[in-house]
């Protein structure tokens, strides 16, 4: 699954409603990719809809992964600190 290059509060829902929908499809048990690459335009939306997924992903034991998530998707969901829900954190450098 791909994420749009905006989403935002006005693209929140059809985002939402894509990423259920694609929740539903796949086999229970199996790992479901989210595309995050293509993300240019976001604000907190983008959060609320991932972890959206996350919770419909995780009921029916579906593991859900985002990629590519650019800088400033991660720089959000450090401030509300969730990137460890999303995947997000960053590897301790050494």
């Amino acid at each position: 699954m791909k994420l749009p290059a905006r989403l935002t509060m006005r693209e929140g829902q059809a985002a939402s409603t894509a990423l259920a929908t694609g929740v539903a499809a796949a086999a229970r048990g199996t790992r479901l990719t989210v595309d995050a690459s293509a993300l240019q335009e976001l604000d907190t939306a983008a959060l609320a809809v991932l972890l959206q997924a996350r919770r419909d992903a995780q009921a029916r034991d579906i593991e859900l992964v985002v990629e590519g998530a650019p800088p400033q998707l991660r720089r959000i969901a450090a401030l509300y600190g969730v990137e460890a829900l999303l995947g997000l954190a960053q590897p301790a450098s050494t």
